[in-house]
């Protein structure tokens, strides 16, 4: 059994050491980090290995995106894709010893307008999501898991409010029609709403809200799905609310489930 966690980081170098107190305190076999907002070899990488986690695979930028996966099993670099050419630092893969791989994704945010001809960044996000559709498409995931922030909230309960945000960022009908079109393309499940089907489920908060936790408008933007042929060995998913509420916090909380493999 191994336990995976996936956390939008919001820079890795500004907040090393909540990462170092999230291991600490959670130990999971394997952390995915997103917007780690650092080339590779500024990765707080020592500290790391120090707690345990001494194996990574990553790729980085200087002050955007990146991604990195630091674990306390082998892993194997399984390579990575540029979607939709944007030459940025938004997907690695790696494979552990069992054969299981995992994606680690970060999803263009797509900015402030969902118009792809009014807005760059929302037709970019997109053709990103179209382009993993195609891939999943083409070579249908097995034995895989893929994590990340895809900066979509899909469901109606994936937010504090359905009606709301229908025309807002990261829960247009569009953006789940893609995502979702990604997903069955892969025939994906999501584990964290296979072990919690019902009910509001939050992992980011906006820094605007001066009180984010009373106001709650939160979105499920963070994700993990696992292959169809091993969704079933899925269980004990969490997020981890608290860890908002740290000190000088991401605006993301960490994610997790275990796998019986």
């Amino acid at each position: 059994m191994f336990t995976i966690a996936t956390w939008n980081i919001n820079s890795v170098r500004l907040r090393e050491g909540l990462v170092a107190r999230f291991l600490e305190e959670e130990r999971p076999d394997i952390l995915c980090l997103q917007e780690c907002k650092a080339p590779v070899d500024k990765i707080p990488l020592t500290r790391f290995a120090e707690l345990g986690y001494g194996h990574i695979v990553a790729r980085g930028q200087k002050g955007y995106n990146g991604v990195a996966i630091l674990s306390r099993l082998p892993l194997e670099d399984a390579g990575d894709r540029d979607y939709a050419a944007l030459g940025h630092a938004r997907h690695v893969s790696a494979r552990l010893p069992n054969g299981v791989v995992i994606h680690n994704m970060y999803v263009p945010a797509g900015g402030d307008i969902p118009d792809r001809e009014q807005n760059l960044k929302f037709g970019q996000k997109l053709d990103f999501l179209t382009e993993m559709r195609d891939v999943f498409h083409a070579d249908r995931p097995a034995r895989s898991i893929l994590v990340g922030d895809l900066n979509i909230a899909p469901r109606e309960d994936d937010v504090w409010s359905h009606k709301q945000l229908l025309n807002i960022v990261s829960h247009t009908p569009i953006e789940v029609e893609h995502l979702l079109a990604a997903q069955d393309a892969g025939d994906w499940v999501d584990v964290t709403r296979q072990d919690i089907p019902q009910g509001l489920l939050y992992s980011w908060w906006s820094y605007r809200a001066k009180d984010w936790d009373a106001a709650d408008k939160g979105r499920r933007l963070d994700h993990i799905w696992a292959s169809r042929d091993i969704a079933g060995a899925a269980h004990s998913s969490r997020i981890l609310r608290p860890v908002r509420g740290w000190d000088q916090p991401s605006d993301h909380v960490p994610v997790l489930a275990s796998f019986d493999l």
